[in-house]
């Protein structure tokens, strides 16, 4: 029943990123459309992909937003809005390995990892994470603390925590889920 098209082959939805972008850059539509040359409607239509621009209007949006029509299609969601990603072969290997759980380019990541890694490497993303213990046990070092985690506990990170994990159980496995590096993600701290 074809579970995932070629992403190649689907439209993107550039409303979403000409959406973020504004807003990251705290813009109304009327001030694109005086930069642009473009209506207001019509980039309210594009906003909400319910118009699909030209190359050239894109490229004018894209200079009203102080960016490129390249930057904006990179950042665009595919029309698809459900993909499975089947697991891979039953045989568990000895070895490490990571394997990306989303396909494309969308607002959330999520990779599996199994077995142990290069315990020594840190990480820091700029968005949000949650790490989330399929199997085994792992213990994670951020803000100075060490934390165990055991199946079935999640650890949650916003973004900037300097971290790193190592595996405490053979066939550990971990998932991570974050809010992807392209999005702007709006930052409330007041909570």
């Amino acid at each position: 029943m074809g579970d995932h098209k070629d992403l190649k082959e689907q439209p993107l939805r550039v409303g979403a990123a000409v959406r973020r972008r504004r807003r990251a850059l705290d813009l109304t539509l009327a001030v694109v459309a005086e930069r642009s040359g473009l209506s207001v409607p019509f980039l309210s239509q594009i906003e909400n992909d319910r118009a699909r621009p030209s190359s050239t209007s894109l490229e004018k949006v894209a200079d009203a937003l102080r960016t490129t029509a390249v930057e904006l299609l990179a950042a665009a969601d595919p029309a698809c809005s459900v993909d499975v990603v089947r697991a891979e072969g039953p045989e568990p290997t000895p070895e490490p390995r990571v394997r990306s759980l989303v396909r494309g380019h969308h607002q959330m990541h999520a990779s599996e990892f199994t077995g142990d890694h290069d315990a020594g490497r840190e990480f820091q993303y700029r968005n949000d994470q949650l790490m989330y213990v399929a199997d085994g046990a792992v213990e994670i070092e951020a803000e100075g603390r060490a934390y165990r985690l055991g199946r079935g506990d999640t650890l949650y990170l916003t973004g900037g925590v300097r971290h790193r994990w190592r595996a405490t159980v053979a066939d550990t496995r971990l998932i991570v889920v974050a809010v992807a590096e392209h999005v702007e993600a709006v930052q409330d701290r007041s909570r």
